[in-house]
């Protein structure tokens, strides 16, 4: 089944802001913070609540703006194998704080621990710090093994 999910990276005084995710898919990896967008929400509103739930940020309308847009197929994960994502690159005035979901951390620009987040990040997400909008389309295992890629960078979103 089709999942719809928001991504967002909050940038700070040259640092970007990631969330270490404590449990469920994803466990163990950086990442920026988002998720599931829920029936009746659109998809700002799913992620401001998702800045409130995983880091108990305030998202203002004006902070963010869409940045891409990632098309995952997940081979051996039913629960996880078709997802929309849609990306989000800004700023933040609240402080992040640990949730039952992440833990935050701010890293340089220079130093994102690409290492330790999906094997897919590497491949687009210097393009959005860079300040360019993306598509993109993978393929990978739940165990973080990339099978097939394709990113493009485009100029505006239909």
């Amino acid at each position: 089944m089709k999942k719809v999910c928001t991504l967002c990276f909050i940038e700070r005084d040259g640092e970007i802001l990631l969330g270490k995710k404590k449990r469920g898919f994803g466990a163990g990896r950086w990442n920026g913070f988002g998720g599931k967008v829920e029936t009746g929400e659109t998809i700002i509103e799913s992620l401001k609540r998702e800045a409130r739930e995983e880091l108990s940020l305030t998202i203002e309308d004006d902070d963010v703006k869409k940045v891409g847009e990632l098309y995952f197929k997940v081979l051996d994960n039913n629960d996880w194998n078709d997802i929309d994502v849609h990306v989000f690159y800004g700023t933040c005035q609240s402080e992040p704080i640990e949730s039952e979901e992440l833990v935050p951390g701010w890293f340089a620009k220079d130093a994102i621990p690409y290492d330790e987040m999906w094997v897919d990040d590497p491949l687009w997400l210097p393009q959005v710090i860079a300040g360019k909008k993306i598509i993109g389309h993978f393929t990978l295992t739940e165990k973080n093994v990339l099978t097939k890629h394709k990113v493009e960078e485009i100029t505006s979103f239909i």
